[in-house]
């Protein structure tokens, strides 16, 4: 397991295995925006969650302990069939253990998150995360991989309470004060940025732990080579895609050659929610290739006729 925007590396054993995994319900108090701060209801201390890699066939064994002080807290994994998609034999009060063993059938880009009542509470807090099932045969190879997860949330419009706290009513209204990348504005900004080469092929991860909002996602000055829609990694992906519809509680895989240096920005291109948050930055260095990108005609087409 890792924490994004870090993924686990790829698996190389061709058998199935016990993929063992140890998640804590937690509730603690992280900034948000700006120095504002949020009681944040999590797996293992972060929002998101861990990203779990496994493989298909795998049996996952989910190890779960509660250290709320008084909710009860479980997990519906996407990726597993069955009532509840497991929640219902991980479903834990604060002190209390569990554990449950799930066959992983199918392999895809799955959102895990916790389903004990009210649901929307538990989701809207922060509680959700990726897991990652493989193809038996793998996934294709790239040089580098990052998860992203999209997510939001509802607070009172105060501008002046540094602690925010959750606002229900907004929730319903789907009017959310937050709409962020991996759990809080600026996650990948400045020190946060994602960091790769010019020649570099990438492969984002990208999960939608909603609870209410569609997200378009987009990467600025991109073309997605492959876009692996709604997460499935048997049908064939879809090619030159600009811009990918993931549904709360979905999931995409995008991969894409990386030719030219400089700072890629993504979005939900819901644009007006980047200043809600949901904003990131891909930067690249290595050398200019002025025959794709200047804004120099000579460099462009050396001893062709340059017009004003």
């Amino acid at each position: 397991m890792t924490f994004l925007p870090n993924v686990p590396p790829p698996i190389t054993r061709k058998k199935p295995a016990i993929v063992r995994v140890r998640l804590e319900a937690t509730e603690e108090v992280h900034e948000i925006a700006g120095g504002a701060t949020y009681l944040f209801w999590g797996f293992n201390g972060h929002v998101p969650g861990p990203m779990i890699r496994a493989r298909v066939g795998d049996t996952l064994e989910v190890h779960v302990t509660n250290a709320a002080k008084e909710m009860p807290h479980n997990i519906d994994f996407h990726a597993v069939t069955g009532p509840g998609g497991g929640a219902t034999v991980l479903t834990v009060s604060p002190g209390e253990k569990a554990v449950g063993y799930f066959l992983l059938r199918h392999p895809g880009l799955f959102v895990y998150h916790c389903a004990a009542p009210p649901v929307p509470d538990h989701i809207a807090n922060g509680m959700y995360g990726l897991i990652l099932v493989e193809p038996a045969k793998g996934l294709p190879k790239v040089d580098r991989e990052f998860a992203v997860m999209q997510g939001e949330f509802y607070t009172s419009t105060a501008d002046d309470v540094e602690l925010k706290e959750y606002d229900r009513a907004q929730g319903l209204a789907e009017h959310p004060r937050y709409i962020v990348f991996n759990g809080k504005m600026g996650s990948l900004l400045g020190d946060g940025a994602l960091k790769a080469k010019v020649g570099e092929t990438i492969r984002i991860y990208f999960g939608n732990g909603g609870p209410n909002l569609i997200s378009s996602f987009h990467v600025i000055g991109e073309i997605f080579d492959h876009v692996y829609h709604e997460a499935s990694l048997t049908s064939p992906p879809a090619t030159d895609v600009q811009t990918t519809l993931v549904p709360p509680g979905g999931a995409t895989v995008v991969d894409f050659g990386l030719e030219i240096p400089g700072t890629y920005t993504l979005v939900d291109h819901a644009i007006f929610r980047i200043e809600k948050g949901a904003v990131g930055y891909l930067q690249v260095e290595g050398e200019e290739n002025p025959h794709i990108f200047t804004g120099d005609p000579t460099k462009f087409c050396p001893g062709c006729e340059v017009h004003p």
